[in-house]
């Protein structure tokens, strides 16, 4: 089963940067984009839209904070309370320069939080280095009876 990786944006522009960095970076995992909170959790839960359709869980989850329709905490609150999810890789990747922010996503159970930066140059570092460690170095760890992805 390919790693996949869920992107969770809601902004055009961001996708786009990091769809190119995760490129540019040799990076080629399936990418699914989710643009707003619920259509992330319907992915993962197998629900809405994606009902019906067999779960495979992504290797990395990337989320952004600032969503329509539910939040990215809340997205994050979600997938830490359900036993499928609780223990998938969740990088918050997000312009937020909240203190707050940076604090909550932490205590509901981020791996990881980046503030993206405005230099297309770092961006990149930071997706490769992203890339580099949880889908080819990390081992992650899921609930019996899950499939890894």
């Amino acid at each position: 089963m390919a790693k996949v990786i869920l992107l969770v944006e809601d902004n055009a522009d961001d996708e786009l940067l990091t769809l190119r960095a995760l490129r540019k970076n040799n990076i080629g995992n399936e990418t699914v984009i989710a643009r707003d909170g619920a259509v992330a959790l319907d992915y993962l839960f197998g629900t809405g839209e994606f009902a019906g359709r067999e779960v495979h869980l992504p290797q990395l989850i990337l989320l952004d904070l600032n969503l329509p329709k539910i939040g990215g905490l809340d997205v994050l609150r979600r997938i830490r309370a359900d036993p499928r999810t609780s223990l998938l890789p969740v990088v918050i990747l997000t312009s937020s320069k909240e203190e707050k922010d940076l604090v909550n996503g932490y205590s509901l159970g981020a791996n990881s939080y980046i503030q993206k930066p405005v230099d297309f140059v770092q961006f990149t570092e930071s997706v490769r280095q992203l890339g580099l460690y949880w889908l080819v170095l990390n081992e992650i760890s899921l609930p019996r009876n899950q499939t890894a992805p």
